[in-house]
């Protein structure tokens, strides 16, 4: 009798991708509760954004940085969140045995993506305009860090990426990925349009006054 195919989804990943829905929910509550009610939409989706970014740096990769330091690694641990990170890791072996470079990026996303996600949230909260500078810099560090989790890997021939299933390629390898790329790319976008702006009215006056 032919053995059953194994299992793809399981109950790990559908816990898994609810608390990241959760997590969207109480971005989108944030931003009900922390923004003027005349916020504009894209300064709405900027907050909801940062939000939701910054508590998945904070938990989820923060969690995965604990299981991955000090000798420690995702596979030989235990707990929901070692679940969870093994569930991912069937997608990217790195995450599962604390590869180093992977580590070292993680490292710069939860101490410092992380805390200026919450420094913008606090500029958008406040209407303060110099929050674009920071936008841009935490946009380049996240399109940063997604290339060097997977341009060495890409140029090694992938032996650790499985492409085996839709889940692992299409919602673990290129969804989860890809939004951190997409994002900030338009935030940056916009961002430069602001500060460009400020800077040729600051060498244009008269065009200041005529307005």
């Amino acid at each position: 009798m032919a053995s059953s195919p194994p299992t793809i989804f399981t109950t790990t990943s559908l816990i898994s991708l609810l608390g990241v829905t959760v997590v969207g929910a109480v971005a989108h509550i944030a931003s009900k509760l922390l923004l003027p009610k005349n916020a504009s939409a894209k300064d709405r989706f900027t907050f909801i954004w940062l939000a939701f970014d910054a508590m998945i740096h904070f938990s989820f990769e923060g969690s995965f940085l604990y299981l991955s330091i000090f000798g420690r690694q995702v596979n030989t641990s235990t707990g929901p969140f070692a679940e969870m990170w093994r569930e991912y890791a069937a997608a990217d072996l790195r995450w599962g045995n604390a590869d180093p470079g992977i580590v070292s990026l993680e490292i710069l996303t939860v101490l410092g993506a992380g805390p200026i996600c919450c420094y913008i949230l606090k500029q958008l909260a406040n209407n303060d305009p110099a929050r674009h500078y920071w936008i841009v810099v935490l946009s380049t560090a996240e399109l940063y860090g997604g290339w060097m989790t997977f341009c060495p890997e890409w140029l090694t021939g992938s032996p650790n990426l499985n492409t085996s299933n839709w889940l692992y390629l299409w919602v673990y390898l290129v969804f989860m990925n890809v939004i951190w790329v997409g994002i900030p790319l338009w935030l940056m976008y916009d961002s430069y349009q602001h500060i460009a702006q400020a800077m040729r009215l600051s060498h244009n006056p008269a065009k200041t006054k005529a307005a």
